[in-house]
């Protein structure tokens, strides 16, 4: 059953635990490891651990069978920072990430190599952080911001003086001026367009004519020489058949 804990399974949690406390790696991904493998919960596999840590120390025989050293396995006390333990601690840590060095770095190099210290450094100094955010976010909402691209005016009465509304009517008038002026010149700009496009069309089609009437011309010429030629075979025709009646009748002696 899940719920019951075997002696190969505990050995098995507590050798997991110091493969990952020799590997620097965070307890919390010990027991999510365990937890995965077995279908328990992460925080049961991590009640049940330190639970038995306990346990362990006032069993004997039973540590003895297991092959546990509890020397791998203390429980670490809570300890709270002091106020200048909290302001030291956070200006190394700002120190070494301006370095260029990561928060975890900079904590596990501040513990020692401690595993279980630099998780605590490493959440002090985050929660710090939030913290901080939270004051800045919660200051700057309690400020008035006037956007750079707002311009301010200072307050008026309520009522234009004579000046004012003049100064407002006349800036009205140069508006509707500017307006009309240049729906005017947009308009031209159109007719004028139109126009340009009547045109062009116009002497295409001229061009298209003066080009039918080129070729009129030629095709008169071509009939002119033609109707030339045969008029000139016409003659030759008649010049050949009179000749031919003419050697018909000397034959015949009738010239």
């Amino acid at each position: 059953m899940k719920g019951i804990w075997n002696n190969s399974e505990v050995k098995e949690l507590f050798s997991v635990v110091e493969d990952y406390k020799e590997k620097n790696k965070s307890l919390k991904l010990a027991f999510k490891s365990h937890a995965e493998k077995y279908g328990r919960k992460p925080n049961s596999v991590r009640n049940y651990y330190y639970h038995e840590v306990d346990n362990l120390k006032l069993d004997e025989k039973r540590l003895e069978k297991l092959g546990i050293n509890l020397n791998r396995h203390s429980k670490s006390s809570i300890s709270y920072f002091s106020k200048d333990e909290e302001k030291k601690l956070m200006e190394e840590v700002d120190n070494m990430v301006k370095k260029g060095v990561s928060v975890r770095k900079a904590c596990l190099t501040l513990s020692g190599g401690d595993v279980n210290q630099m998780l605590r450094y490493q959440n002090k100094y985050r929660n710090y952080l939030a913290k901080n955010k939270k004051n800045e976010a919660k200051n700057v909402k309690n400020k008035e911001i006037i956007p750079n691209n707002v311009i301010t005016f200072r307050k008026t009465s309520k009522t234009l003086t004579d000046g004012e509304v003049q100064s407002l009517f006349m800036g009205l008038v140069r508006l509707v001026k500017k307006n009309a002026l240049e729906e005017s010149e947009q308009a031209f700009k159109n007719k004028l367009s139109e126009a340009n496009d009547m045109l062009r069309k116009a002497l295409s089609k001229l061009s298209s004519k003066e080009r039918d009437e080129g070729k009129l011309k030629e095709e008169i010429v071509k009939l002119k020489s033609e109707n030339s030629r045969l008029l000139d075979m016409n003659l030759q025709l008649k010049c050949d058949k009179a000749g031919l009646l003419r050697k018909k009748l000397e034959e015949k002696g009738n010239i």
